[in-house]
């Protein structure tokens, strides 16, 4: 079974080099979470390539993962997250993760969402590259914060752009929240002590 997922890998790549699939998403070698694992060990890619956002590196910190869009009626949340970052940069990180799954309301290339988040919003908080948060290519980051074999505390359904999930200084999964829970919000600000 593994060498015919292996093989299949393969021609998946080879054929997506070659222009031959439907989906723009990069194929990486970033492997699936197993249970036990822990967050600190799955990558995510920074949005203009540069490289990796190290999650290990925010250790001690909690994190707020927010699944982003520029073309939402959420999207002006990105001053709150921006606001409750600046405000709490000692003790939390916020990253944003485009997804253009919900209303195709992220439709940019990494350039353009760049552009957007600092122009129009000064964001300096870390965007990861745009990923699947659900569906047969969910990004393995999003498998762990939405599985409960995976996170130990429970199974979440990202249900539309701006749901929030925030893990804790050491690495748990503390809450999730909904895309109308505003960023600064009493239900999470209160759990940053």
């Amino acid at each position: 079974m593994k060498l015919i997922t292996k093989i299949f890998s393969l021609a998946t790549a080879g054929a997506m080099a070659l222009g031959c699939g439907t989906s723009s998403r990069k194929i990486t070698t970033q492997e699936k979470p197993v249970e036990g694992m822990n967050l600190y060990e799955l990558n995510l890619m920074s949005l203009n390539e540069a490289g990796k956002i190290d999650l290990s590196a925010f250790k001690g910190k909690y994190i707020l993962f927010v699944n982003v869009a520029s073309k939402c009626g959420f999207t002006p949340q990105y001053d709150g997250l921006q606001a409750l970052y600046s405000s709490n940069a000692d003790k939390l990180m916020v990253i944003g993760l485009p997804c253009n799954q919900f209303g195709f309301q992220e439709p940019g290339d990494s350039s353009q969402i760049a552009t957007f988040c600092s122009s129009n919003y000064g964001v300096t908080f870390p965007i990861s590259e745009k990923l699947d948060v659900k569906g047969d290519n969910q990004h393995p980051v999003y498998e762990w914060l939405t599985q409960k074999k995976y996170n130990g505390v429970g199974d979440y359904n990202v249900s539309w752009n701006f749901n929030k999930f925030l893990v804790s200084p050491n690495g748990e999964l503390v809450a999730y929240f909904g895309s109308k829970v505003k960023p600064q919000s009493e239900e999470i600000t209160s759990l940053l002590k």
